[in-house]
């Protein structure tokens, strides 16, 4: 499952990253066996870190040839990760021509979360911004995400980012677009991408 800043875009706005992030349910045999299939030109780290939000291992993947890193997270027993990863969607990348599995949106705002509230790095903000913004309100399952930010302690933290999302007129097509395209991903149905809105124009409700 694609996860980390790859999935966000995915649901809200396009931006640099330097590396590709992937949850793997899989043991350490089974990584190793992994690396061997890929061939020589990936290299992977003999020894795993510790990862401080699910606490799970974290291992780099690397292209000697490409200034670009993957970071493999074995699938932890975390309840939202394994919650995350039970309730993950395809969804049809252009940049792969195909189908890949990412986390639902509400498990993407979720996530993030957890990490700006560890690691306070702006970008994760940007990430939940974006995401709500480009969807719209509407489209979110708002129960599912106040649960899980209960149970994390980070429900303040997300009504104080949903207070900086500026309201705007915009044409109601594009906050209806949004949603529809959610309702689309979530049926498995073969739709187009969501338009994409910038964080100082939310979608309309």
């Amino acid at each position: 499952m694609v996860v980390g800043g790859l999935s966000s875009m995915a649901y809200g706005n396009p931006r640099t990253t330097k590396d590709a992030d992937l949850v793997l349910a899989v043991d350490g045999t089974g990584l190793n066996r992994l690396a061997e299939k890929l061939g020589d030109e990936f290299h992977l780290d003999s020894q795993g870190s510790f990862e401080m939000v699910t606490g799970t291992s974290r291992y780099h993947l690397r292209v000697p040839s490409l200034r670009f890193e993957i970071e493999l997270f074995l699938l932890s027993d975390d309840a939202h990760d394994l919650e995350r990863f039970k309730r993950r969607r395809a969804f049809p990348s252009r940049q792969l021509g195909m189908r890949t599995m990412i986390p639902t949106a509400e498990d993407v705002i979720v996530m993030k979360l957890r990490w700006f509230s560890i690691a306070k790095r702006g970008k994760d903000g940007d990430d939940i911004r974006n995401v709500i913004a480009v969807l719209g309100e509407d489209a979110l399952d708002w129960d599912y995400i106040h649960r899980w930010t209960a149970e994390h302690g980070t429900r303040a933290l997300l009504d104080e980012i949903r207070a900086s999302i500026p309201h705007t007129d915009c044409p109601p097509s594009q906050a209806q677009a949004g949603a529809e395209w959610l309702l689309c991903e979530r049926s498995a149905s073969s739709c187009a991408a969501p338009p994409r809105l910038s964080i100082t124009s939310k979608a309309c409700r």
